[in-house]
């Protein structure tokens, strides 16, 4: 029996604008900080919603998008905010942990200090 196997695509899953905005946001939290997922995630949404309409809401041209948007692109935070604006997304901040321990442990330090 042969097997056939086909290149897994997300653009193939992202039908709706919550899809869209529910995938930017799991990218968003699992990103190591270097943005290849966030760009990566900003790309598939792209080709998902078309590119060339993309381009025209961004002001950009397509193929600096594409350029932008490639692995080995890298856009300005200016591009990124604009791609998400069009996109018709918000990028927003939430606190992801506690206050690291090493803040902590430095305010007790000088407490002992006061107190001693």
């Amino acid at each position: 029996m042969v097997e056939k196997f086909t290149r897994w695509d997300a653009t193939d899953y992202l039908k709706t604008e919550e899809d869209m905005a529910l995938y930017l946001d799991a990218c968003l939290d699992e990103d190591s900080g270097d943005g290849r997922l966030i760009r990566a995630a900003l790309n598939d949404i792209a080709r998902a919603r078309g590119m060339s309409r993309l381009a025209r809401d961004t002001g950009l041209t397509r193929e600096g998008l594409y350029r932008a948007l490639s692995v080995k692109g890298n856009p300005e935070l200016s591009t990124v905010l604009r791609i998400i604006k069009a996109l018709g997304m918000k990028l927003h901040a939430a606190r992801s942990t506690a206050p690291k321990a090493r803040r902590t442990a430095r305010k007790k330090a000088s407490a002992d200090r006061v107190v001693a």
